[in-house]
């Protein structure tokens, strides 16, 4: 099966707006893109407020993984046959799709009130040195501490 968003022409730039407007709509104090330096969005990072206290979140976009699954999809043939040879730039815009695409389904849960802010975006919660609680949980081997012993 070919990977969601595979054909979008859509402008990544135009696609992380469309997500930074449904993150302040849900109550994200603060957005922001931080950019590659081909000038294209690579993470979206946002503040939410729990009571007094700001939290900091950072989504990562990580097109050149998409662009390795296209490009294997591509070559198994799993994609339109019109379609060109995946490249970078189209690797960003189908990457930004999915992200708009998975934000949306948070929202969506989000508004049943079943969840938290928080609670859905638990991994990407960063820390005082700037590490998304995913990376820190992985660089202690998924223990709440510093590790073993």
């Amino acid at each position: 099966m070919a990977l969601l968003n595979y054909s979008t022409k859509i402008p990544a730039g135009k696609t992380a707006a469309e997500v930074q407007q449904d993150l302040a709509k849900h109550g994200a104090k603060r957005v922001m893109l931080d950019y590659g330096d081909g000038g294209e969005p690579e993470a979206l990072t946002f503040q939410v407020l729990r009571g007094e206290e700001s939290l900091a979140f950072k989504v990562p976009v990580r097109p050149d993984l998409v662009l390795k699954v296209l490009e294997k999809q591509y070559r198994a043939g799993q994609l339109r046959s019109h379609m060109p040879r995946p490249t970078k730039e189209h690797a960003v815009r189908v990457a930004w799709r999915i992200i708009k695409d998975w934000v949306e389904a948070q929202m969506a849960i989000l508004e049943t009130e079943m969840v938290t802010m928080e609670e859905v975006f638990l991994p990407y919660l960063l820390d005082s040195k700037g590490q998304t609680l995913y990376q820190v949980m992985t660089n202690s081997g998924f223990y709440l501490t510093e590790g073993k012993g």
